[in-house]
């Protein structure tokens, strides 16, 4: 296997390493950026908590498959509705 190169290392002027001293000035976000944006940064990602889905594995036909996602975004929403409907729940 060839080895990989990395790409040289680019010095910016514009934003020069930090000293010690930039590091004793630096402060937390939340205590210099509005709170919106904080909470903006902050925010979890992910599913919801106390969401009663599990992830599962399972094969399926690809026509199936291809049948949903022709109806383009949230197909795996349309197939759990379908899945439901068909079980009865």
């Amino acid at each position: 296997m060839a080895s990989k190169q990395l790409p040289p290392v680019v010095f910016d002027d514009d934003n020069p390493e930090w000293t010690e001293e930039d590091f004793a000035r630096a402060r937390p976000a939340h205590e210099v950026l509005p709170p919106e944006v904080v909470a903006a940064l902050t925010r979890k990602t992910g599913r919801p908590a106390g969401s009663d889905k599990e992830q599962v594995s399972l094969r399926l036909d690809r026509d199936v498959i291809a049948r949903f996602k022709a109806g383009g975004p949230g197909w795996q929403t349309r197939m759990n509705a379908a899945l439901r409907a068909a079980a009865g729940v």
